[in-house]
């Protein structure tokens, strides 16, 4: 019964929150801070987390491949390539940013509903749902396809460039390889995941910030909770997107 108790209130939440979607005036300042806190403040990240990603996948590649002497070493770029285009950009920056996106909206929020800032909001006439949920919901998915990005130029870019400096390969073996098996669909596919995880980790962690109480420790539980489950249902909707896509 808690579990539906807790899907009705997702539910909820996400009903008001798309009804409040056309008020732009009331979340526009919000929505802009989100852009800067969820996008620019986690380029570093995504650009490290990309990087080191496509560097070891480049280097245990070569290493699976070494003892069959059939396959040109160009394959090796081929293969990094699509992985990171098709899956790794898109779920290894999302799982990273559960931790650090999601982490952050509840917490806020959360610490928010424990002190009745959004109480006291409310009874200044504010739609607390309008001005805290809907900004941050925005910016996941406008963001994340950005982020994504990012982290797809970063991944194949470490991988070129860890196969260059150990010797494996060539830079012109490398990319001959990512262009050979080169698909436009692969982006667009990376790109709508991004959306789908820009929306479930943010609407996840402002649920359970919203809805936080208990004080210091409710807080706490709530962030947790939130981190755990972006990731599960980030896993949970790449498994489907997969199984409806590809």
């Amino acid at each position: 019964m808690e579990a539906l108790r807790q899907l009705g209130q997702y539910a909820t939440l996400l009903y008001h929150a798309l009804r409040s979607i056309l008020e732009f005036s009331t979340y526009r300042k919000n929505l802009f801070q989100e852009f800067v806190k969820i996008g620019y403040e986690s380029i570093p990240i995504i650009m490290l987390t990309g990087a080191f990603t496509g560097a070891v996948l480049t280097l245990q590649t070569a290493y699976q491949l070494s003892a069959d002497t059939l396959l040109p070493i160009t394959v090796v770029g081929s293969i990094v390539g699509q992985s990171i285009i098709i899956e790794l950009a898109a779920v290894i920056g999302a799982l990273v940013l559960a931790g650090k996106v999601g982490a952050r909206i509840s917490t806020e929020l959360g610490t928010m509903r424990v002190s009745e800032q959004i109480d006291a909001l409310e009874s200044m006439g504010f739609n607390s749902v309008t001005f805290l949920v809907v900004p941050r919901i925005l910016s996941g998915i406008l963001m994340f396809p950005v982020l994504y990005v990012v982290a797809a130029v970063m991944g194949i870019s470490g991988g070129l460039l860890a196969g260059s400096l150990d010797g494996i390969l060539l830079v012109a073996e490398f990319m001959q390889g990512a262009r050979e098996y080169f698909f436009p669909e692969d982006v667009v596919f990376g790109v709508v995941k991004s959306f789908v995880f820009g929306f479930v980790i943010t609407s996840i962690s402002s649920f359970k910030g919203y809805y936080a109480s208990g004080g210091a420790e409710g807080v706490g539980n709530a962030t947790t909770q939130a981190t755990v489950l972006s990731c599960i249902y980030v896993l949970l909707s790449d498994f489907m997107l997969a199984a409806l896509l590809l």
